[in-house]
């Protein structure tokens, strides 16, 4: 019964706050909970890759043992994608689509379903948890140097990374941190956490190891290793953000951008874009600018956009081939038939945008809206889905599609734009609408913080000030300028700039402003809540298909205690003209929190019981 009150409690949308919905989800299922963890640890597969009782005290043990966890991340690698796309409102199903994947979209997965198996999360886990009570980090070399704690910090950096995805996707999760290598030991009752708490153990687990680099491995394969780990800063800026600590956040995720090409480098956003050629009135010519080449297997120096990735098997016969090209694409392995399509939510949505341009005379134009197809609005989705119909390919006549997103058999989980945007997250809900606005519209670096930041907001100023981009050097954050709209040396521009042109200038993509509000709280407020929306929308247009859709989504609506606010988007993904009974019953679903999470067996997850 007092369970029961609980989860009534928190089903009452206004009012609550992100972190009291957090932790009242997960304690609505497992206040007063304990769960046997033996259906997913099985003692007699390699659920623990190296099982000696003897320390990790030698180089080879220890580069084995991380190797082998990176292997186990592989089976995580499709479903993190999969389960933050399909369940989200950018994508739609097709006549072809596995009924698992069908299952994902319609929130009805089973017990069964592939994607809902919590087993393989812990095996990630239970090698981690070996390896970090077993790993000597006493061992130093000749130069008194600490010789494992590069691998120590990269393998506390995958466990915290797996936790995140497993209670973000099951809401509350039984929390292990200790290896279980025995079958009592599986079979012993663990409690179970929810959102907020595993996130905060997590952050003090890992946040001594901000300052370690990754370890130093060269190629695996053919993949660069310095791909494959996650950066501390940045899972800092993810848990805090997830956590409800949006100053630490922010500060976090500054913190990897200034650190990641090394200590006090600089990692500017970029100038990759998708533009119109011409200054003029004539909009028949555009240009990519390399902004597709954000979604290549790049070297590690040639573009640093991609930042981690999970690495595919070569071979599809092999037990971790990534499947997502075959998703996404028509290709000889599906007989060119796609299992997912862009929504008409993601369509109407870039089509929605104005492109602003500024000739070369100074002057003002957007691009028509009576453009034709994807050229309509925002760029990006035109140069990331690509169709055509009745061609000929591969001496075969067929419907072809290509996600220029998905060519490569790696999953790509973090790039640049991402760490930008959800920083521009942090500080919005931080308090800091004006900061964000410029992250997304113009860029910024220390003149923009200076001039057009700090000035509205003088009480915060010596934490603002923390958040340097300097303009001193050709290598510092130099910021585009309408005065020379031609010019190629900028590195910094606005993310919303990438498929929408000039934003910053443009009538239609201004900070939110009401003269009727005179208190300078209630107008941050006002301003905070127009911001949150073009993030929102941001994230759909520079992210589509990139597996953030949803938890992004869930994320906010936690936040805001807002069931609505994902029910009403999932219900909106196939457009006014193709919405029926099947969306109304899972928006309907929606408004119960509850449902937006996974549950398997009654082990993991929040349980959705009749509560009358």
């Amino acid at each position: 019964m007092e369970s029961k009150n609980i989860i009534n409690n928190i089903l009452r949308p206004a009012g609550k706050r992100y972190r009291q919905m957090c932790y009242a989800l997960g304690m609505a299922a497992s206040a007063l909970l304990l769960t046997s963890c033996g259906d997913f640890f099985d003692q007699e597969s390699d659920h623990v890759i190296y099982t000696e009782n003897a320390r990790l005290s030698n180089p080879s043990d220890s580069i084995y043992s991380v190797v082998g966890i990176m292997t186990k991340m592989q089976a995580l690698a499709d479903r993190t994608i999969l389960l933050g796309e399909v369940r989200g409102d950018l994508v739609d199903v097709t006549d072809v689509t596995s009924s698992d994947l069908r299952d994902v979209a319609l929130f009805n997965i089973g017990n069964d379903n592939k994607y809902n198996q919590p087993r393989d999360y812990y095996a990630v886990i239970n090698n981690c948890n070996f390896y970090i009570a077993h790993a000597d980090t006493s061992v130093r070399n000749n130069r008194n140097e600490n010789l494992f704690l590069r691998e120590y910090a990269a393998v506390k950096a995958y466990r915290a990374w797996t936790y995140l995805q497993l209670v973000i996707n099951y809401g509350t999760v039984p929390f292990v941190t200790e290896p279980i290598l025995t079958k009592a030991a599986a079979d012993r009752d663990y409690p179970r956490k929810g959102i907020a708490e595993v996130c905060d153990w997590l952050i003090q687990d890992i946040k001594p190891l901000a300052g370690v680099d990754i370890p130093r491995y060269s190629a695996i394969g053919s993949v660069d290793s310095r791909f494959l780990y996650f950066p501390i800063h940045l899972l800092l800026g993810e848990l805090n953000l997830w956590a409800g600590h949006y100053k630490e956040a922010a500060l976090s995720y500054y913190n990897y951008i200034t650190t990641a090409n090394g200590a006090n480098s600089v990692y500017p956003t970029g100038a990759n874009s998708v533009f119109w050629v011409r200054s003029s009135t004539t909009w028949d010519l555009y240009n990519d600018y390399g902004w597709s080449y954000n979604f290549s297997d790049e070297t590690y120096y040639s573009n640093r956009e991609l930042i981690t990735m999970i690495p595919g098997d070569s071979i599809p016969s092999s037990g971790n081939y990534s499947q997502l090209r075959n998703i996404f694409n028509t290709t000889q392995a599906n007989e060119y038939k796609a299992s997912l399509v862009p929504s008409e939510a993601m369509i109407e949505l870039s089509a929605a945008q104005r492109y602003c341009q500024i000739t070369s005379d100074l002057d003002l134009i957007y691009a028509p809206q009576s453009l034709s197809g994807l050229l309509k609005g925002d760029l990006r989705l035109y140069r990331t889905w690509y169709t055509m119909g009745n061609a000929i390919y591969n001496n075969k006549r067929v419907d072809y599609q290509e996600f220029r997103k998905y060519q490569t058999r790696n999953v790509h989980i973090y790039r640049r734009q991402m760490v930008y945007l959800r920083m521009a997250e942090a500080l919005n809900c931080a308090g800091y609408p004006r900061f964000a606005y410029r992250i997304l519209a113009g860029g910024v670096n220390d003149d923009v913080i200076k001039n057009m930041v700090i000035p509205y907001y003088r009480a915060d100023s010596l934490y603002l000030s923390q958040f340097r981009f300097p303009v001193s050097s050709n290598n510092g954050y130099i910021v585009s300028n309408p005065a020379y709209p031609n010019a190629s040396y900028y590195n910094t521009i606005g993310i919303h700039d990438r498929g929408s042109g000039w934003s910053a200038y443009s009538q239609y993509y201004q900070l939110p402003y009401n003269p009727d509000i005179t208190d300078s709280l209630a107008l941050i407020a006002y301003q905070k809540e127009g911001v949150e929306q073009m993030i929102v929308d941001e994230g759909a247009l520079e992210f589509a298909f990139e597996g953030t859709r949803y938890y992004d989504l869930l994320r906010f609506a936690l936040r805001r205690g807002e069931p609505s606010f994902l029910a009403n988007r999932i219900y909106g993904r196939r457009g006014e003209a193709k919405r029926g009974t099947v969306e109304a019953e899972i928006k309907s679903n929606l408004l119960d929190s509850r449902n937006w999470f996974l549950n398997w067996n009654g082990k993991i997850g929040i349980e959705v019981t009749d509560s009358k």
